[in-house]
């Protein structure tokens, strides 16, 4: 795993290094750092386990002193309210920053973009039975590090469980290391670029050119260091066919044209051919929900680029086309994953709670019966 020891934590000095050592550590080697958890454990001994979140409030989950290492985040979620995993909001906060370097509701940050559950497996992010989220994403900090959960729904959370591991070092962190960041997008919905097409192989939509990414749906823009680690995205279809007919679209150091493109949505998630109808969970790809190829269909899909992060040393910007040259009107919602050094630029305002429920929007177009 040296290299993903590169990518995630950067070039280590030695003295840090014997602490910090690998994301995965070498089980025949002596660890020296010290491993700690902050968790929901009821601080009577008694076995209340959790703890309550009223609508409004925000619960911090963890609030330490570094130099360390975040390297697992479990929580398990008692809510009553429907889409609550879209009204429960994540945030990180690294080396006592203002602007957070994780911003996501709790679901979409695992993967859980339609807002319901479903279990998934990846090396990073997993979702088991029953209702368990599972983070491994290593998180190193400095100064500080401060995680909380905030209740934007309407009914109290009954109980909110989680367990935090970190690794605390009596080292401080390399000069180089990389900050983990996510940040959630959505579209709802995206909007086509034609109109009057009847299907994906309609000259209107087949024949359109775009080389240049506009109007693409745009998983993350960062400025400064670092490098793109994957994400996951979630699709609600508001119109008829294969949702994925769109390009991936990598932009890199201020490019106007992308030098990484891809062939389509389902061959970025390392699919092929509308996945076959049928879903699948690996290790850096999959696609654990595939629906109908019809308006009202849900598909949820992940891509981690632990074999080569994309690193980029002014500016980057990920992205993909919503149809072929962004003919489609689908919904789509995401989180990105990346590392780069702080400070960060400061992320896009979170969508409205109401307007992230997932929701067939009228947008036209084959399946859907209103006119554009």
């Amino acid at each position: 795993m040296r290299f993903i020891t590169g990518f995630l934590l950067g070039a280590m000095a030695i003295s840090a290094s014997a602490q910090m050592q690998s994301w995965q550590p070498d089980l025949t080697r002596q660890q020296t750092y010290t491993l700690h958890r902050e968790s929901s454990t009821d601080p009577t001994g008694a076995n209340a386990d959790f703890r309550v979140v009223a609508p409004g409030a925000t619960q911090t989950v963890l609030d330490v002193d570094g130099p360390g290492v975040i390297s697992h985040i479990w929580f398990t979620i008692a809510d009553p309210e429907p889409y609550h995993l879209k009204r429960i909001v994540l945030r990180m906060y690294w080396d006592n920053e203002a602007s957070p370097s994780v911003e996501a509701p709790i679901g979409d940050f695992f993967g859980l973009g339609l807002g319901t559950y479903h279990n998934w497996e990846s090396k990073m992010l997993s979702v088991g039975s029953e209702n368990a989220l599972n983070c491994f994403f290593p998180m190193p900090f400095e100064r500080h590090a401060r995680i909380t959960v905030t209740n934007e729904g309407a009914q109290p959370i009954h109980a909110l469980y989680y367990n935090i591991d970190y690794r605390k070092l009596s080292v401080s962190l390399p000069a180089d290391t990389l900050y983990f960041h996510a940040q959630y997008r959505q579209a709802q919905p995206n909007h086509g670029t034609v109109s009057g097409w009847r299907d994906n192989g309609d000259p209107k939509v087949n024949d359109r050119k775009n080389l240049d990414g506009a109007d693409n749906y745009v998983w993350m823009e960062a400025k400064g260091h670092g490098q793109y680690v994957g994400v996951t995205m979630s699709v609600l279809q508001n119109q008829d066919g294969w949702w994925g007919e769109g390009d991936d679209m990598f932009f890199i150091d201020g490019e106007q044209k992308p030098s990484i493109v891809g062939t389509g949505s389902e061959d970025y998630f390392l699919g092929a051919w509308d996945f076959g109808g049928h879903a699948f969970s690996y290790q850096f790809y999959g696609a654990p929900v595939v629906g109908q190829e019809l308006a009202g269909g849900r598909s949820s899909v992940y891509r981690f680029h632990l074999d080569s992060p994309i690193p980029f040393t002014k500016s980057f910007k990920a992205t993909i086309e919503h149809g072929h040259a962004n003919a489609r009107s689908d919904n789509y919602y995401s989180v990105a994953y990346w590392y780069q050094a702080e400070p960060h630029e400061a992320f896009p305002p979170l969508p409205p709670m109401a307007q992230r429920i997932p929701a067939l929007q009228l947008v036209g177009g084959p399946g859907n019966d209103a006119a554009r």
